[in-house]
């Protein structure tokens, strides 16, 4: 499955509903949304009163990654949105089984992202109560990064999902384009964003992709 990072619209100095309105047009599962302060990573996301209600509108599941320190403020900020997921990072909580439990009672599918370098140790004892782990292939933060070797993990996922029988998905999410996607072969979702959004041709770029994730 494919889930798109809309993160290089956001950067642009203003936002245009037609960027994501084209991109909304195309043949994939998920729409990512980054949301990051300074609390967990070096950057605030650009404040954008209108990509609320610009994501309001779009047909595509919206798959939201928050790299925040504040998480439940986070959480209901972006709940009205109807999201598929949410997931917050490990690294950013010393109580996950409260932020789990909080998203779960809004109704929304649970995920946990961790960082290239964070074990998954870290995430085994709440594993049969997500959703969704987020492998991280970059450094969290900023896009147009070089992709991080991560399929050790995603191999060690694979084998703690068989051997106690989870039913999470695992997504990689960074420096993913034509070339890398055919390493992570064994994730279930990927995240791909400027490969596919600093295009003219989405669906190209789409179909490029696709040919080389299964």
């Amino acid at each position: 499955m494919l889930s798109i990072s809309i993160l290089g619209f956001l950067e642009k100095s203003t936002l245009d509903k037609q960027d994501i309105k084209k991109i909304d047009s195309q043949d994939f599962e998920y729409i990512h949304l980054d949301i990051m302060n300074q609390d967990f990573v070096s950057k605030n996301s650009k404040e954008n009163t209108q990509i609320k209600e610009y994501l309001q509108e779009i047909n595509h599941p919206l798959d939201i990654h928050l790299m925040v320190g504040d998480i439940i403020q986070y959480i209901d900020v972006y709940q009205d949105l109807n999201p598929a997921y949410i997931t917050f990072h490990i690294e950013a909580t010393k109580n996950p089984m409260h932020i789990i439990e909080y998203i779960r009672k809004k109704n929304i599918k649970v995920g946990i992202a961790i960082n290239p370098k964070t074990d998954i140790e870290k995430i085994h004892p709440y594993l049969n109560m997500i959703d969704l782990v987020l492998v991280m292939s970059v450094e969290p933060g900023y896009g147009n990064q070089k992709f991080i070797d991560i399929r050790s993990k995603i191999k060690k996922l694979i084998q703690i999902r068989k051997e106690y029988n989870h039913s999470f998905l695992i997504e990689v999410d960074g420096g993913i384009n034509n070339q890398t996607a055919p390493l992570i072969q064994q994730a279930d979702i990927i995240v791909v964003g400027s490969y596919i959004t600093s295009k003219e041709d989405y669906k190209m770029a789409i179909d490029q992709i696709k040919k080389n994730f299964k």
